[in-house]
């Protein structure tokens, strides 16, 4: 069996809601996509106090930064 030698990479990390729709941005360009630090914040502190990181293999950094950097221009009202 060959070993799978991906590894999961930063893309993003923002507050926890933000996160969620970057995540959701990522899944509809079909780029899988986790949550790091998400249950923590969701447990124990409130929404605003930890960034939330997202995190994707990083054969898909490419094409996840691309999604990234969109959702940040239009953020930004550029």
């Amino acid at each position: 069996m060959k070993e799978d030698k991906s590894r999961l990479v930063e893309v993003f990390s923002g507050s926890p809601w933000k996160a969620e729709l970057v995540k959701s941005l990522l899944g509809n360009s079909h780029i899988e996509a986790v949550t790091k630090d998400g249950m923590v914040v969701n447990v124990v502190l409130p929404d605003t106090a930890v960034d939330v990181s997202i995190l994707v293999n990083e054969k898909d950094y490419e094409a996840a930064i691309e999604v990234v950097r969109e959702y940040e221009k239009k953020e930004n009202g550029d």
